[in-house]
């Protein structure tokens, strides 16, 4: 039996056993596509999830957010060591002077909290929440320890590249990336209002019942992601966060973002020394934002010994096997959590058809 019959036959069935509502699985080896799977609907009216279709995806923003800048830094424009005062002056403000983009990206910077009473239209405003970055005092010093930047990362991120380039990480993503991939308009960080009624309606499978337990045991989830913006279903599905530019976040098709993560691992992007640097743990260690351990290279988090990338809250994932060749990325609108994940299994069935 093939991958793709197999994949297709588990979302299938995924979806018979309503564990599922809608889903995409890609993936790649070597550049060579191994299955372009989908199955059930991509809302209550019953649309048909296809290939094309956006689905909104939280953290799944911050690899297509570490790519871009991996491209730009490997064509000369950007430096990893580059101190975000000195392209934002206004940044350096209460000792923020040191903070690189080196630590931004691995999530060291020390700024992963937002204001407790945030709200979507706060995080849709850039220029607010930019100001509020370049007055903040940093929680640790910049550099020595590391915890989740939810959603502080884009802003971060997404400024300096501005001010660095004259361009926005929108623009790069789309004329840079996903483009000359073969996949326009699929890989995204604010959705056109003309594309929102194509999205995936996203809904909660038992994800906000469990992030609110997590927020109660890890009281620092809740200083990055407070109630007014937990990446959850109800948030998801606001046109003001599906239409803003939040490069912590994204929207994006199964097969775009595994077409990306293929593109990092055979050169059609970046170089083998960039891949290398991409692809090397560089933080380890407690996590300030959520307690347990956790592990960064530069622009992309350590999942586990074999992948790369980021999961989405509820369970979308878009990660690379670099020492397999294998790049997976698996969208659903049906935010859940628990044990059996099914997004475990789908990783497993992949890297099992490749490994033997």
């Amino acid at each position: 039996m093939s991958l793709h019959h197999q994949i297709q036959t588990y979302l299938d069935h995924l979806i018979t056993t309503g564990r599922e509502t809608g889903l995409q699985v890609t993936a790649y080896h070597h550049g060579n596509l191994l299955t372009d799977a989908v199955a059930g609907h991509a809302d209550h009216q019953g649309r048909a999830v296809t290939p094309d279709t956006p689905f909104f995806a939280f953290s799944i923003g911050k690899g297509l957010t570490g790519a871009a800048i991996h491209l730009l830094a490997d064509r000369g424009h950007l430096d990893d060591d580059l101190r975000l005062a000195d392209v934002w002056p206004e940044f350096a403000q209460h000792g923020k002077d040191t903070i690189t983009l080196r630590h931004v990206l691995t999530h060291s910077a020390g700024l992963p909290t937002v204001p407790a009473d945030t709200t979507a239209e706060h995080l849709a405003d850039w220029n607010h929440m930019c100001d509020l970055l370049a007055d903040a005092q940093p929680i640790w010093e910049p550099g020595t320890r590391h915890g989740y930047h939810a959603w502080t990362y884009g802003y971060l991120a997404g400024e300096t590249v501005r001010r660095a380039t004259g361009r926005t990480l929108s623009d790069i993503l789309d004329t840079d990336i996903a483009t000359p991939l073969g996949v326009p308009g699929e890989l995204r960080f604010g959705v056109p209002d003309s594309d929102l009624p194509r999205l995936a309606v996203l809904e909660d499978h038992g994800w906000t019942a469990a992030f609110t337990q997590l927020s109660t045991y890890a009281p620092n989830v809740a200083a990055a992601a407070p109630p007014g913006v937990r990446p959850d279903a109800t948030l998801g599905n606001q046109p003001t966060i599906q239409r803003a530019d939040i490069p912590a976040v994204g929207t994006v098709t199964a097969r775009a973002a595994a077409r990306l993560y293929s593109a990092l691992l055979t050169g059609e992007l970046i170089s083998p020394d960039r891949l290398k640097t991409a692809t090397t743990t560089a933080v380890t260690g407690p996590d300030w934002t959520f307690g347990g351990p956790s592990a960064f290279t530069l622009g992309f988090g350590v999942i586990d010994d074999t992948w790369i990338g980021y999961d989405g809250s509820g369970g979308s994932i878009a990660a690379m096997a670099p020492a397999h060749g294998i790049a997976l990325a698996a969208t659903k609108n049906a935010l859940s959590y628990g044990d059996d994940d099914p997004m475990d299994t789908i990783r497993r069935m992949v890297l099992d058809a490749v490994t033997g």
